[in-house]
């Protein structure tokens, strides 16, 4: 579950060296790996592979003679001269003997697949020149790549597209993914994703201390809450939700239905008084109380009871928002920002980031989408444009002292520690108007239940991308609330729990 950078990743080959592993072992059992994933793909045909200079070509070297050796047609098309390879690229050259293709696009023919061994993920700069139109014939061809370690064009760490990249339906990397398997567009160009152990020891990861996971449930399962045989509603926390007024009651209502599906043991639905009427008949077991002002919120929240809180679904924006936030901040409950609540101080983020640092051990979530993103943190998003959505997000989380899950396709969830993981469940359909309204109530519910910010944000982020697996193609987000129990009880199948 731990996600590797390309700097992480090389020193782990490192120390896998240094403690008596010999590089080319570990070429030979990567070039291995891709010949195996190779033959599941296709059958029968020829076998084009397209190899570069360093070391991800060395792999591809490997894959080559050992395919040749089971009898497969194989050519490898090279982006240099044979003899200026170096290192354990040079050696498995040497176990390649057959010719080499010129570096020519014409040279690919008509494969049943194409190898991509051209770039590994350490790629930093833009493709140009001879390896750029080899890349676009690649893609032109038609005939199904597999990509080494990463698809060719994409860099590592980033997931950013340099100048151009393949398009893989698989791709085999090794010991453990790195960012750019999850991060948007490089997912995207990687296809599957085979992770292949090539002998690294796990206790390599000691060292390194890697702080970037991807968010599954082994992630979180010491923090996943489930009840006790023994225990009642008020032991599982009670969420607050923030209504808007009249006219914009429906995303509060998605919010605080999620909040107790989601495992919150009770949860109210704070309600200005002209919206009472409306929000009571649309509620049957979350509870409905009136709430106008500050003033009012913040007596509620007198009640200790009441630990868990989201404001921003539908809330208006503007003053009186604000003063909600600064309310339940003073408060110290656990609190979930969304949508009208982060937009509310746009003109002035740092009112609310000193505010969250002047809370004790503050137990806050900043849930925006890309759009809302600068305008709480336009420094980041602005003075560094070429910043992965990782690195963006780590920022943001340091400077406002808060958990902040940046919504997505490769949903990033971020702590002031450095710590993050990165989502990549979430189907396609999942975006649709209310799913982040529902998202907030799934966190609160994890927030009411004690578990730590950090905790939560990723657990309501796994489940909510599973409950739209689960509700397919068309869903509503009034769906992801009704196929929860489905997604509880494929998590307790997972972790042993009876129920």
């Amino acid at each position: 579950m731990e996600v590797l950078t390309t700097t992480e990743m090389e020193r782990a080959d490192r120390l896998t060296i240094a403690a008596g592993t010999p590089g080319f072992a570990l070429m030979m059992s990567a070039g291995q790996a891709v010949a195996e994933a190779a033959m599941d793909l296709v059958g029968e045909g020829p076998i084009v592979v397209v190899a570069g200079g360093g070391n991800n070509g060395g792999d591809g070297f490997v894959a080559a003679a050992e395919l040749a050796a089971r009898d497969r047609d194989v050519s490898v098309i090279l982006l240099c001269d044979r003899d200026s390879l170096q290192g354990d690229a040079a050696l498995a050259a040497r176990g390649w003997k057959y010719p080499v293709l010129p570096f020519n696009p014409q040279a690919i023919g008509k494969p049943a697949l194409i190898i991509d061994a051209l770039f590994g993920a350490g790629l930093d700069r833009s493709v140009t020149g001879e390896p750029l139109a080899m890349i676009e014939a690649i893609n032109a061809n038609g005939a199904p790549v597999l990509s080494v370690d990463l698809p060719s064009g994409i860099n590592g760490t980033s997931g950013a597209v340099m100048g151009a990249a393949i398009n893989a339906v698989e791709t085999v990397t090794f010991f453990r993914r790195k960012p750019a398997h999850l991060l948007m567009p490089g997912r995207k160009h990687c296809g599957r994703v085979r992770v292949a152990d090539i002998g690294i020891d796990p206790r390599v990861l000691d060292e390194i201390r890697p702080q970037t996971s991807e968010n599954i449930p082994q992630s979180w399962r010491t923090s996943f809450p489930v009840p006790e045989i023994d225990g009642h509603k008020y032991a599982r926390g009670h969420a607050v939700v923030l209504s808007g007024e009249l006219a914009s009651t429906g995303a509060a209502r998605l919010a605080a239905r999620a909040a107790l599906r989601a495992g919150a043991g009770l949860v109210t639905l704070a309600s200005p008084r002209d919206a009472l009427a409306v929000n009571a008949t649309a509620l049957t077991a979350v509870m409905v109380r009136a709430v106008d002002t500050p003033v009012e919120f913040a007596g509620m929240l007198d009640d200790r009871r009441l630990n868990a809180v989201v404001i921003g679904p539908g809330a208006g924006v503007g003053a009186r928002t604000r003063d909600l936030v600064h309310a339940a901040l003073s408060a110290r409950r656990g609190l979930v920002l969304d949508a009208d609540a982060l937009t509310s101080f746009a003109e002035a983020p740092e009112r609310l980031f000193e505010s969250i640092k002047t809370s004790a051990d503050p137990q806050v979530v900043l849930t925006p989408h890309e759009g809302e993103f600068p305008r709480l943190f336009s420094d980041i998003s602005n003075k560094h444009p070429g910043r992965s959505k990782l690195e963006r997000v780590r920022a943001a989380a340091e400077r406002c002292g808060a958990i902040v899950l940046l919504k997505g396709p490769d949903t990033v969830v971020a702590a002031p520690d450095g710590r993050a993981m990165i989502a990549a469940n979430a189907p396609p359909w999942l975006a649709t108007a209310g799913a982040g309204d529902v998202l907030a109530g799934m966190i609160a519910a994890m927030l009411a239940q004690a578990v730590p910010a950090f905790e939560a944000a990723c657990i309501g982020v796994w489940m909510h991308g599973e409950a739209a697996r689960e509700a397919g193609p068309g869903l509503i987000a009034e769906d992801l609330t009704e196929v929860l129990p489905a997604v509880f009880r494929r998590l307790y199948d997972a972790f042993g729990i009876e129920y």
